[in-house]
């Protein structure tokens, strides 16, 4: 499966970078000077905005449910996460977080939202994980 970009973890991460810009604004103009509120504020900014650029670029591509578990791979086609479902959780229709336990015994969580695939394959994959994850314990 094909996986799109997700617009809604995008609005999500903005809102978030936006709360935390203003919180050490208003929390530094209150002790120092406005222009070094400013600075550091511009400077958690800049963090999280290349934190959240690096994090995309980390994002799967593309989903392959198999018999053992399930793979995941980036534009490059590299392997991000692969392993068993070891659990599953549902937020309403819009998230879904998925527990992988590798071969090595590392656990990743895969977060997938509604938008990221077509609605009837976002069903099948909960229908999945909710089994294996069952299954698992």
């Amino acid at each position: 499966m094909v996986l799109r970009r997700s617009a809604l973890l995008y609005c999500v991460s903005a809102v978030f970078i936006l709360i935390a810009v203003a919180a050490v604004f208003t929390t530094l103009v209150a002790r120092f000077a406005w222009p070094h509120a400013v600075v550091a504020a511009l400077a958690t900014l800049g963090m999280l905005g290349i934190a959240l650029a690096r994090d995309a670029r980390r994002r799967p591509t593309s989903l392959k449910i198999g018999p053992d578990g399930l793979a995941t791979s980036n534009r490059a086609g590299q392997s991000i996460a692969q392993g068993r479902i070891v659990g599953c959780a549902q937020w309403s229709g819009w998230l879904l977080s998925i527990a992988l336990v590798g071969d090595n015994g590392r656990s990743r969580t895969l977060l997938v939202t509604a938008d990221m695939l077509c609605s009837d394959h976002f069903r099948e994959l909960a229908v999945q994980a909710r089994r294996a994850a069952h299954g698992a314990l």
